[in-house]
C-alpha cells in the first residue's frame, strides 16, 4: 500500500465485528477429522462437538487429548461422559503445553491455507472454507501434518 506523504492510509473493511470459531478433533490413527463452527465458543459448543464425536465413532471407545481451557469444564461434559457409558475417555493435557496436543499443527495448517491473506465477503464463506479445507486434505496429509506415527 502506499498513500501520500502525511496522509493516513484507509483500509476499507467491511466494518462488521462478526465472528466464526472452529472446534474439531482429529484422529491420530486415521487422519478422520470432526469440524464444528460456531458463534463463540462455549461450554455449549464444546458439549455439541462431544456428541458430534459419539455419533460419528457409533462403536469403540474414544479417548479425547484436550487442553485445561475453561470451556473443558463443566456444562453438560459430566451428562455426556455419563451418557456414553465409558465409550468417552478425556486425557487432559498439562497447562501450557500446546506441542503435546496434534490437533495444535492441524490448526496452524489450516490457518496458513484458509485465511492467510484471505478477507472473506460473509462469515459464512470464512466457515464454508474452514470446513471445505477438512474435507479436501487428504488423511495422509493430516496424518503428517500432526506428527502421526500412523503416517
Amino acid at each position: 500500500m502506499w498513500t501520500l506523504r502525511g496522509q493516513q492510509v484507509q483500509i476499507p473493511t467491511h466494518g462488521q465485528d462478526e465472528r466464526a470459531y472452529g472446534i474439531g478433533a482429529v484422529n491420530y490413527y486415521t487422519g478422520e477429522t470432526v469440524m464444528i463452527t460456531r458463534e463463540h465458543t462455549c461450554k455449549v459448543d464444546i458439549d455439541d462437538l462431544l456428541r458430534a464425536l459419539l455419533a460419528h465413532h457409533a462403536q469403540g471407545t474414544i479417548y479425547l487429548a484436550w487442553d485445561n481451557s475453561y470451556t473443558h469444564f463443566g456444562g453438560d461434559i459430566d451428562t455426556i461422559l455419563k451418557e456414553a457409558n465409558g465409550r468417552l475417555v478425556l486425557l487432559y493435557l498439562p497447562t501450557y503445553s500446546p506441542w503435546l496436543n496434534p490437533i495444535e499443527m492441524l490448526w496452524r495448517s489450516m490457518r496458513y491455507g484458509v485465511t492467510h491473506c484471505e478477507l472473506f465477503e460473509t462469515i459464512d464463506d470464512l466457515e464454508a472454507a474452514f470446513l471445505d479445507y477438512f474435507a479436501t486434505t487428504p488423511k495422509e496429509m493430516v496424518l503428517s501434518m500432526i506428527g502421526s506415527k500412523a503416517a
